[in-house]
């Protein structure tokens, strides 16, 4: 895993933690169903990224309630949970406030919104602009590259063409929608955790 792959791991547990103490198997589950980057994550990649963690300080491990075993039958194992320490929400808010280009890179930028709650104000903004000026960017290039090939292509390229502008348009759409909200939010010392988010528009459905 690339360390940059690494550092969002870590950002999303303890962005998870942040929320209430788990265990490894919720953890995965929640990594997998609610953020795209990590659907086919493995125990092989979450364990030592836990590991990692713990031997930073970021977080804690405990024994929680027993959890039924996959040994022989009414057999129980301890289930291990794990707890943001002090150190781990001081990272978390450390990761949190970068707005840096790879913040709103396609693989990073749907992981830094799902936390966009503990999110400052201004750090959210900038993200969502940077996010859109990418998208306009990759516009310019589609449509020129679709008026250089046009009659080079069959049907189905054409049409895959389209759909990926279409897609593209909408969530340049959905983020203006975004950043106007954002815009109009009261401006009340906003710190994360604390920052009123107001209500989203709807995510741009594909």
């Amino acid at each position: 895993m690339s360390a940059r792959r690494t550092e969002l791991l870590e950002f999303a547990v303890l962005g998870l933690l942040h929320e209430s103490p788990m265990h490894g198997y919720e953890l995965r589950k929640r990594l997998n169903a609610a953020l795209g980057a990590f659907r086919a994550l493995s125990y092989g990649t979450l364990y030592p990224c836990l590991r990692a963690l713990l031997e930073k300080g970021w977080i804690t491990e405990a024994t929680g309630p027993d959890a039924p075993g996959t040994g022989t039958a009414g057999s129980k194992r301890a289930r291990i949970v794990y707890e943001l320490t002090a150190e781990g929400k001081e990272r978390f808010q450390e990761l949190a406030k970068a707005a840096g280009p790879t913040a709103w890179e396609d693989d990073t930028f749907d992981v830094r919104f799902a936390f966009f709650a503990r999110t400052e104000a201004e750090v959210r903004l900038r993200i969502l602009e940077g996010r859109r000026s990418r998208l306009e960017e990759r516009l310019a290039n589609i449509r020129a590259t679709a008026a250089k090939s046009r009659e080079r292509l069959d049907a189905y390229t054409a049409e895959l063409q389209r759909h990926g502008l279409d897609s593209t348009e909408r969530e340049v759409r959905w983020l203006t929608e975004l950043i106007s909200a954002e815009r109009n939010l009261p401006q009340r010392g906003a710190s994360a955790g604390t920052t009123t988010t107001g209500t989203p528009p709807d995510t741009p459905q594909e």
